[in-house]
């Protein structure tokens, strides 16, 4: 997977070991680059003080239709939705001019000490409006 200058946008050529015996990408893949992607978006974020943890609450992938062994793939994080305590993720996964898939991932920030749900934090939230679709 090669980064591009985006911190948000990754891109791909399929490679053999995520196809199937059709020649097909495996629905787990692209929920796979899509949590490659989103790391190396999130790692862009501000330091903040005390923050807390963030837990995956939801991931789903929407086909709208496969990508191919060598096919060039262009990943790109976006914010879905900002809410108090989750940050919603919406991935794109795009071939040439063509939508080839979506995958959706809602993080859950919780307290370090006890896992219950916290506020995300007022630096994180500025930053996650210049993102948002």
């Amino acid at each position: 997977m090669s980064q591009s200058k985006r911190p948000d946008v990754a891109e791909i050529r399929v490679p053999f070991r995520d196809v199937d015996m059709n020649g097909q990408m495996f629905l787990a893949s692209y929920i796979s680059y899509a949590e490659s992607v989103l790391a190396g978006f999130w790692s862009s974020r501000p330091d903040v003080d005390d923050e807390p943890v963030y837990s995956p609450s939801k991931v789903s992938c929407m086909l709208h239709r496969p990508l191919h062994y060598d096919e060039p793939a262009t990943f790109t994080a976006t914010i879905d939705k900002i809410g108090m305590h989750s940050i919603g993720f919406l991935i794109s996964i795009d071939t040439g001019e063509e939508r080839a898939a979506e995958v959706e991932i809602i993080w859950q920030a919780r307290t370090r000490e006890d896992q219950s749900p916290a506020s995300l934090p007022e630096e994180t939230r500025d930053w996650l409006y210049r993102f948002l679709d």
